[in-house]
């Protein structure tokens, strides 16, 4: 494709930055002491260091089909208490990503990027704020399972998504850390509630670059992350 512009290289875009003209106009209101709420639409992770430093609030919209102003609209004004978590990892700026033509999984998605990204996989925030505790891992017949206690501590109710990761910290070429269950949990405001995630079969499996397969770990190899 024939595409010239600051960013793009023909059709493939360069740079995960906003467009210079959006960043300026939000930079413009935020020097005009003005309260900003960012919409952001796009159908990727983009990269919105200062526009986190001086935005009050950041909504990632996606592309949100037919019914997506109205849903906009609902956790805008607060009649939606929003619970969603990103699907994909958000880097701080293009020098956190390797070149488009490199394709090794070296710092790239959350299980390999080893520096601190601007949001990570699995993050999303609540107009409430959600304490979890009590996380204890134990050996079932299909594989383990992990409990804990989620408790909502803030003012309003509220649905947290409890991730389960496993990372196997002898692997040093493998995963920091991957997702392997989740469960959504609601609960009014001071509210707890006991959780558990069972993980077995194929979710117990871990790259063999002897084998060159997938293979069961064994419970002394791995670690379990709760978020």
């Amino acid at each position: 494709m024939k595409v010239s512009d600051p960013g793009f290289k023909g059709g493939d875009r360069t740079s995960i930055e906003l467009p210079q003209s959006q960043r300026d106009i939000v930079k413009a209101l935020y020097d005009a002491g003005k309260k900003i709420v960012f919409v952001n639409c796009s159908g990727g992770a983009m990269a919105l260091t200062p526009e986190s430093q001086r935005c009050d609030g950041i909504i990632q919209a996606w592309y949100a089909g037919e019914q997506g102003g109205r849903a906009i609209a609902e956790v805008l004004f607060g009649d939606v208490n929003p619970s969603g978590k990103l699907p994909v990892t958000f880097y701080k700026d293009d020098s956190q990503l390797p070149d488009f033509l490199d394709y090794t999984m070296k710092n790239r998605t959350y299980r390999f990027l080893k520096e601190e990204p601007l949001w990570p996989f699995g993050y999303g925030l609540s107009y409430t704020s959600f304490a979890k505790s009590k996380a204890k891992v134990k050996k079932s017949k299909e594989g383990c399972t992990v409990s804990l206690t989620v408790s909502n501590t803030g003012s309003r109710d509220g649905d947290e998504v409890v991730q389960v990761y496993l990372r196997n910290p002898k692997d040093t070429e493998g995963p920091v850390k991957t997702l392997r269950g989740y469960q959504r949990v609601s609960l009014k405001a001071g509210e707890t509630k006991a959780v558990t995630i069972s993980l077995s079969g194929d979710q117990l499996l871990w790259w063999d670059k002897d084998s060159n397969t997938m293979r069961p770990m064994q419970p002394k190899d791995y670690e379990v992350v709760v978020e």
